[in-house]
């Protein structure tokens, strides 16, 4: 099988990105199953290098056509646009800024297939938008760029996935946008990924919005009712295999247990709890809807240990490792 080219964006240059990266490509499995480049800032990784005491040679290139795949080269796709003195540990608008166009550059070369699939490493909210990119995040950025409108985050972890109807948005705003066309997009993104994936017919469970999924109307308004079931039941009658609302309190670890392939989470916590406390240093998050593959770490920027050399780079190989596996097979 050919390798497929894996584009790392370097996320902000200020947090563990760049350590996790280096640590990342020491790792000669890495080397075995891909083609990894890194898109971000040369110099910034030149300084790593510091931090992890590593002899990767760096090399910085401007074209794809440069590229020298090699266990002892790291192939930077070197947008220069960071001072070499860039503070470690703070937030600026620098950094910010940086890890947006990052992002954007890998969104070219995966629209152009100059690269396989993207995966990135943590970004900064409050750098961000000091940037001027007022974003929530990484999957909203790049639903912006790919013109994508349905669309949603799917965070996976030893024996749990997990897919989301809404994400980054206050709980209050989150109920009002819970909806029941929402609830069957998600649903479908689920099952399409999944089965895009492999899996024959995967089991999909519907997490409730109340405790206890509202248990026929003893907690909420009737939310279950109106935004749930119907979805439900309209996914249910195009065949896919889908249960619910059932409640999040016993879900997860029904689904730990192998009763369900992936939960339908309502909201961000609802969803991101279990899975980080199954797998923080393995979680690994996929924005499934869009064009490209892009997966990540579940983690953020770590500004409290950046730069002491002793970040975990399990994730970032996890989510690489995601990537190669969601890229179709080309023989040779």
């Amino acid at each position: 099988m050919i390798k497929p080219i894996i584009g790392i964006t370097m996320g902000d240059s200020a947090g563990v990105g760049p350590e996790i990266i280096l640590k990342s490509f020491g790792h000669l499995e890495i080397h075995e199953i891909c083609c990894p480049i890194v898109i971000g800032d040369a110099k910034i990784l030149e300084r790593a290098k510091t931090f992890i005491h590593t002899d990767l040679d760096i090399h910085s290139i401007s074209t794809l056509d440069h590229a020298e795949f090699s266990p002892n080269v790291i192939n930077c796709f070197d947008l220069d646009i960071l001072p070499p003195n860039l503070l470690i540990g703070q937030v600026s608008a620098e950094s910010g800024h940086a890890a947006y166009k990052f992002v954007e550059k890998a969104v070219e070369l995966a629209l152009n297939k100059e690269i396989a699939a993207i995966c990135t490493a943590p970004l900064n909210k409050e750098a961000l938008h000091k940037g001027g990119h007022t974003y929530p995040g990484h999957t909203e950025i790049l639903a912006h760029l790919t013109n994508t409108k349905d669309f949603s985050m799917m965070l996976s972890a030893p024996n749990l996935r997990v897919i989301h109807v809404t994400t980054h948005v206050g709980i209050i705003d989150a109920i009002k946008m819970i909806n029941p066309q929402r609830v069957y997009e998600v649903i479908r993104l689920a099952n399409e990924t999944l089965t895009r994936a492999g899996m024959n017919k995967p089991k999909i469970a519907v997490c409730g919005i109340n405790p206890h999924a509202g248990e026929n109307g003893l907690f909420g308004y009737g939310e279950e009712e109106v935004k749930v079931i119907p979805a439900v039941i309209k996914a249910q009658a195009e065949g896919i295999d889908v249960v619910g609302p059932l409640p999040a309190d016993t879900l997860f670890f029904r689904t730990v247990r192998g009763d369900f392939d992936v939960v339908v989470a309502m909201y961000h916590d609802q969803g991101h709890g279990p899975v980080k406390v199954l797998g923080l240093d393995t979680g690994v998050n996929i924005t499934v809807g869009l064009p490209i593959i892009r997966t990540s770490v579940d983690h953020g920027t770590a500004f409290d240990i950046a730069g002491k050399g002793i970040a975990d780079e399990r994730s970032l190989m996890e989510a690489i490792r995601q990537a190669v596996n969601l890229v179709p097979r080309v023989k040779k």
